[in-house]
């Protein structure tokens, strides 16, 4: 598994479609509903977090924002290609 900047794996990250994607280690618990839900875009790490992958430009928009939602502590944050916090809002 190959994180999508891999000297940062938690991000932040900017994607093709210009969102920024970033994981918050400090508050994922490794629940992992964002690894089923974007099975391209994160993944657990070795310590238990979300971290993104290179794969990540292979899940759409929506994929990646219900993985998001899913999150129980809202660790994943997504922003557009302006900075503007889509996602905890």
């Amino acid at each position: 598994m190959a994180w999508k900047d891999e000297s940062k794996p938690a991000g932040p990250v900017t994607l093709k479609n210009g969102w920024t994607v970033e994981v918050d280690e400090n508050v994922c618990i490794g629940a992992a509903p964002c690894t089923a839900m974007a099975p391209n875009t994160f993944a657990l790490n070795d310590a238990g977090k979300a971290n993104i992958l290179s794969s990540v430009d292979q899940d759409d928009q929506e994929t990646i924002l219900n993985a998001a939602r899913a999150c129980p502590v809202a660790a994943i944050i997504i922003k557009d290609e302006t900075g503007k916090i889509i996602f905890p809002a």
